[in-house]
């Protein structure tokens, strides 16, 4: 648990994160790395003494951003940013990046298309996806997955256009996860957790040094878990990620990690929204167009319905000082994930032969679906930092280049068999189940390849340079610029049985130019006011698909989408420098947008425009050494400004107007910790449409929420320590996720329980 503690700690003691396959294996693994310290005070006795310094916990304060690109310290970075540490993560029983980014105002969670459940870490950020602008260490790490923090230092999440930090990417931000790296010491930590739903998890965290310039580190996680609220959805995953380091606390140093996740889930198709307030239905028009709601419990899928995953990071840092003030550091890594997704959606748009006098057989519509899906990444990122003064100006300047190579490569899966006459038939095929009982054992509308398959891949070369410079204490400017040429490569596959479809092969390349400049000025010297402005921008087959339709986004004649963000904002370090507060004021517009010129003629044209401007007001650190915070709040505004007659003025959807989130912890002097938190979600625009809403609107809106959680913790010695957390406290029934026709929805987890065990070594 953050914060401070009658004990020295060492920072490094917190959080843990491991895991082998099993909890009595776990327990084998923790009372091996315990023996240790008995082995090294055998040693001590012909040893020379070694006096050790421990460092108190830094707690929720956000120290730095992991990227040498950002040469500024946070308070005087002109851009909204939020780093979330493993502290909080560890005090929240965080272990997913969803779980973490609930700790940033202003991003939502999305299930996408009808036809194509948006799974793992479906990321909206100021009315924007953002899944594809997920980064691991600096490189993009692109995959329907979920992610796990066993691994992870810290989360931080760039919110306005990045262009010049990030290359190609959504039009509001990008978040970066930090993982854990080998330290210049000896410790170990381990946590066990059960909870609601039969959830098991277990983690560790161990380091050791070899020698006095090297170390070891491994992490390790396993997971066995049930998902509150919901029958037959599962969690079940593990990982382990070692790493070595040589040249610690030296000028060179040179770093090896390894990364190797699997996951065997059930996954969640969601549950229909019929019964909901807005719900509305044709079919039932005579009875007022709604029908009861279902029980939330319920799983429309098959028991044979997986999300399989086995994912790949291999991972080489070099970094070399030739002075305090110019340092060097090369990256390589190589990344692979392949995901095996068979997931069964549930649709309420129709139902199938309703006797509306009796609700009992009410049929609904299903759309089996499936993925083979793999993403690979091969990059080098090279890095320059330099500090120089040039005629009374200090200049910090990071510079480098970046090359990568991704590629993904997806084969088709669809269920074509009916299971009542066993007849072939489209690829739209929907099956059905009860509504109110739906029955996961009944016969099974299998996923089968279809022979089809898409190929992308995506080459990119970047140079970049970013300068701070401060012409004296009080005021500083702040700029980047990044070139990068891309090539996208891609071929559509067509099934053997269309032959009379062709096969598709398509290119696209150009050349981006972004950049952000930023004016500061420091009234104090804890304390920072800015302006800001910063660009990014977005070709076709971002995403490694192309189109020839030419009112597809991804036609490779289209020019790339252009986002501009200006922001105003002001940075304080409180309280002894241990708590950050922010206050920050922007507008991105992002143009070159698709929308119909005509609705007459249906003419598509590339001149849409939208808009999402407001405030954001965050606090992260500590207010004492006891009582820790981190939160937010932001107001959006998001609108389209120009598209077709029916969107334009009509808000962004998946953009609450307001969002808050608060979490805080206090810890007594005996080692008792309470803490708690809210999340506040406001109403969400569903539909893209400005048409004035009737009785027949069909759940135009995703309803706001308000949900509290807390824990309590004691620490019963320096090596252990119990902690419970309660999640939705008022057992808040609210909608997580809706997908795009408002049809089906993820349910919010309802209250539950998790206990865990913290073990430090």
């Amino acid at each position: 648990m953050a914060s401070s503690s009658p004990f020295v700690r060492s920072r490094k003691h917190a959080a843990p994160s491991i895991a082998p396959r099993t909890a009595t294996s776990v327990a084998a693994l923790a009372l091996v790395a315990l023996g240790a310290p008995a082995q090294a005070q055998t040693a001590a006795a012909t040893l020379p003494e070694v006096k050790v310094q421990a460092t108190p916990d830094a707690g929720y304060e956000p120290e730095k951003l992991s990227s040498p690109k950002f040469t500024a310290p946070l308070v005087d970075t002109p851009q909204t940013i939020t780093v979330i540490r493993k502290e909080v993560l560890q005090d929240q029983g965080s272990t997913t990046l969803t779980d973490a980014l609930r700790n940033s105002p202003g991003i939502t969670f999305q299930m996408g298309e009808n036809g194509n459940t948006a799974t793992g870490d479906a990321v909206y950020m100021r009315g924007y996806d953002t899944s594809g602008s997920i980064f691991v260490d600096g490189v993009r790490d692109v995959g329907t997955i979920t992610r796990d923090v066993f691994n992870l230092e810290q989360v931080e999440v760039v919110k306005g256009p990045a262009g010049a930090d990030i290359g190609r990417g959504s039009p509001t931000g990008y978040i970066n996860l930090s993982s854990k790296a080998p330290q210049a010491d000896n410790f170990g930590a381990a946590s066990l957790s059960f909870g609601t739903a039969s959830q098991k998890r277990a983690t560790a965290d161990i380091n050791r040094k070899f020698s006095d310039t090297g170390a070891v580190r491994l992490n390790l996680m396993v997971q066995d878990s049930g998902v509150p609220g919901r029958d037959h959805v599962t969690n079940d995953r593990w990982g382990i990620a070692p790493s070595v380091a040589f040249g610690l606390g030296t000028p060179t140093r040179l770093t090896f990690s390894y990364l190797h996740v699997q996951q065997n889930n059930r996954p969640d198709g969601g549950l229909p929204t019929i019964g909901l307030d807005g719900y509305y239905l044709s079919q039932l028009e005579s009875i007022g167009g709604n029908g009861p709601r279902v029980d939330t419990s319920n799983y429309y899928g098959w028991l044979s319905d997986h999300d399989k995953v086995k994912a790949d990071m291999l991972t080489a840092r070099f970094e070399h000082d030739f002075s305090s003030d110019l340092k060097l550091s090369n990256v390589t890594r190589w990344g692979r994930s392949r995901q095996d997704l068979v997931l069964t959606g549930v649709f309420s748009s129709s139902l199938i032969t309703p006797d509306l006098s009796n609700p009992a057989g009410w049929l609904v519509r299903l759309l089996p679906q499936g993925k083979l899906q793999t993403n690979k990444v091969l990059t080098n990122h090279t890095n320059v930092t330099a500090k120089l003064d040039t005629g009374g100006l200090k200049h910090a300047i990071s510079a480098g280049l970046e090359l990568a190579r991704e590629e993904q490569d997806t084969d088709a899966r669809t269920s074509q068999i009916d299971a009542t006459n066993g007849t072939l038939v489209g690829t739209a095929y929907q099956a059905f189940n009860n509504l109110y009982t739906p029955d996961p054992s009944r016969a099974l509308v299998p996923v089968v390849a279809t022979g089809a398959s898409t190929h992308g891949k995506l080459t990119t070369a970047a140079l970049y340079a970013f300068d701070n410079i401060e012409f004296n204490k009080q005021w500083s400017l702040n700029a980047g610029l990044r070139f990068e040429h891309y090539k996208t490569d891609y071929l559509s596959v067509a099934a053997p049985a269309t032959p009379a479809v062709a096969d598709t092969a398509l290119s696209a390349s150009g050349n981006l130019l972004t950049g952000k400049l930023g004016v500061v000025y420091k009234p104090a010297e804890n304390g920072s006011i800015y302006a800001a402005v910063a660009t990014s921008s977005k070709p076709p087959g971002s995403d490694f698909a192309l189109s020839a339709t030419a009112t597809n986004v991804n036609n490779p004649n289209l020019d790339p989408q252009k986002a501009t963000t200006f922001e105003i904002g002001t940075k304080w370090e409180l309280l002894n420098r241990k708590l950050l507060v922010t206050a920050a004021a922007f507008r991105t517009t992002n143009k070159n947008e698709l929308a119909v010129a005509d609705s007459v003629t249906g003419e598509v044209v590339q001149f849409g425009k939208t808009r999402v401007q407001g405030v954001e007001l965050t606090a992260a650190g500590q207010i004492t050494p006891a009582w820790a915070v981190i939160g937010g709040i932001a107001y959006t505004n998001a609108k389209i400004l120009e598209g077709s007659a029916t969107s334009t003025g009509a808000a962004v959807r998946y953009s609450p107007k307001v969002a808050a989130t608060l979490w805080t912890t206090y810890k007594l002097p005996m080692g008792l910790t309470f803490g708690g938190g809210v999340r506040h979600v406001d109403t969400q625009a569903r539909s893209t449409s400005n048409v004035a809403l009737t009785s027949t609107s069909f759940f135009p809106k995703v309803p706001a929420y308000t949900v509290f959680d807390a824990m309590v913790g004691y620490e019963i010695n320096r090596s252990v320590s119990l902690q419970l957390n309660v999640y939705n406290l008022t057992n808040k029934f609210y909608l997580a996720r809706v997908n795009n026709a408002g049809n089906r929805f993820v349910l919010g987890a309802p209250r539950s329980f998790l206990v865990t065990a913290n073990f430090k070594f």
